[in-house]
């Protein structure tokens, strides 16, 4: 009797109740309203899809699904973290070979927007210990490297300063002995190289102090917060300039110089991670921040909105089992420690039915980035890089599957398919994401005219009276009104009326629209 608008199939109620015999019925049909469901919200495109676990090895998916349990957390929270701690683990010492020259590095940008008092804290450091004890267990394997060069250093440093006090006391004969002897000791100091303290993960940091500490430690380093306070330090909340550089290139695998006083350092291919749990207020300001949209940084997120279950929590849930929380320990570390000392990164590569099903995939997708009838087309910044994610995940569950020897085996189907779906999700969360700041033109040319409806309390208007009412410099023709009048009855706020029957000759008469009540009585 209804269909998707609402709409009564009259003529179906007509057949069966004229087949009866029921003229009263009828005509009280045609006379009741048409039923009309409750509108969904402005930039709503159904129910976004819940993380999908099954997606992640087992080791990796039994502790997320257990963490969420014991925090009362949605499952997106502690799945994205868990990304974000692989992509630690193995970011800069890994590359997918997808096709040709195309490499993608294993690194990834990870964003999770939940309220206040959703037990980030708790998901984070249940996510992210492992890497502490695999950053411990670093610095005690060279700690006695570092005291050896320190030592030899220092004394080679007495040496030298001691030579060189001789050279500038000689005379004659002995002056030039003396002085090739201070060099060549001077030449021993600079010979001896103190190893870096291992350091893996950093959290509220400048730009700058970020830059030498990911070149400090061989190219990588993981930005991972509970807080989304970093956005404020690249926008220039110290500066006040914004300061990009270090974020897109850490993401792309591009080369990074910094130039100091008397030396240049620089590595080849920055790797740089990022996971933030942060309020979902900061994704209305990060979309105002200077250049973070324009440069890039906002197609490199993968971005998750999960739905708050806060006021529906389990008040005892179970705790983590031992044996799950000492698996994903194990294994984390485990995976760190084997990645750590990689220089050249490891290469992975596709089996050519993986490559097979990654070539579907893209075709898909590129069918989605057409401009007028994509779902993708008004996010390209973002879908651009698409595929390349795919491909970032692939790499990071291959790893993770195949903790000791990924590198000997090609990636299969099954983990192309599994970073498909997680590609799916972070999709449909995108367009969500993007919609939030205002990056589709027709949902903001509905929140204009749905404004507008709640400003002047109208129940009927015709498109005619909606232009005319309308500044010109934002709808310049009625066409323009299209989309947003056909997006605002998909959703239920209005339904077109059905056209009168022409009566004579002259201009057709203007669509006109019913508003749904709600919009008076509760507003958007």
């Amino acid at each position: 009797m209804t269909t998707l608008n609402g709409h009564t199939n009259l003529q179906t109620a007509d057949a069966i109740l004229a087949s009866v015999g029921a003229a009263d019925a009828l005509a009280e049909l045609h006379q009741r309203p048409p039923v009309w469901e409750t509108p969904a919200p402005l930039g709503q495109r159904g129910e976004l899809p819940s993380f999908p676990v099954h997606a992640l090895p087992s080791w990796v998916a039994e502790h997320v699904s257990a963490v969420a349990e014991e925090t009362q957390t949605p499952l997106d929270l502690a799945g994205c973290v868990g990304l974000a701690a692989l992509s630690t683990a193995a970011g800069g010492r890994a590359v997918v070979n997808v096709r040709g020259s195309w490499t993608e590095p294993v690194n990834l940008f990870v964003l999770v927007a939940m309220p206040p008092g959703s037990r980030k804290s708790a998901v984070f450091r249940a996510m992210t210990t492992p890497l502490m004890h695999a950053e411990k267990t670093l610095l005690d394997r060279i700690g006695p490297q570092i005291t050896e060069a320190e030592v030899a250093r220092r004394l080679a440093a007495d040496a030298a300063e001691k030579a060189a006090r001789t050279a500038s006391s000689a005379h004659g004969e002995a002056a030039a002995e003396a002085i090739a002897e201070a060099q060549s000791a001077a030449l021993t100091v600079e010979s001896i190289k103190v190893p870096v303290k291992p350091r893996l993960i950093a959290d509220d940091i400048t730009p700058e102090t970020a830059a030498s500490l990911l070149i400090e430690q061989g190219g990588r380093l993981a930005v991972l917060s509970a807080e989304g306070g970093i956005f404020a330090t690249l926008a220039g909340r110290y500066s006040g300039t914004p300061n990009l550089d270090l974020f897109l290139k850490g993401h792309a695998g591009d080369p990074l110089i910094i130039d100091r006083r008397g030396r240049t350092e620089r590595v080849d291919h920055a790797a740089l991670t990022m996971g933030l749990a942060v309020q979902p207020e900061i994704i209305a300001d990060i979309a105002g921040m200077p250049g973070f949209r324009g440069k890039g940084l906002l197609g490199r997120i993968l971005y998750s909105l999960p739905k708050s279950n806060v006021g529906y929590r389990r008040i005892d849930p179970p705790p983590v089992p031992e044996h799950v929380a000492t698996r994903y320990d194990t294994n984390l570390q485990q995976l760190t420690i084997a990645m750590h000392d990689w220089d050249d990164p490891a290469r992975l590569v596709l089996s050519t039915d993986a490559a097979d099903i990654f070539t579907e995939h893209r075709r898909r997708t590129e069918t989605r980035l057409r401009p007028h009838s994509g779902d993708l087309g008004h996010i390209t910044d973002w879908a651009g890089k698409f595929d390349g994610a795919v491909m970032r995940l692939a790499g990071l569950l291959h790893l993770a599957a195949h903790i000791d020897d990924a590198w000997r085996s090609p990636i299969p189907t099954d983990t192309v398919t599994a970073a498909i779906t997680l590609g799916e999700y972070f999709t449909a969360h995108a367009l969500a994401t993007f919609d939030a700041m205002g990056a589709d033109p027709d949902l903001e040319a509905a929140r204009t005219v749905h404004a507008w409806l709640q400003r002047t309390r109208t129940a009927r208007f015709t498109v005619r009276e909606l232009f005319t009412a309308l500044p010109r410099s934002r709808f310049r023709k009625v066409t323009e009104l299209e989309a947003p009048l056909d997006l605002l009855e998909q959703l239920g706020w209005i339904r077109r009326e059905p056209e009168p029957p022409r009566t004579g000759p002259g201009r057709r008469p203007s669509p006109a629209y019913a508003v749904h009540p709600h919009l008076h009585q509760h507003g958007s």
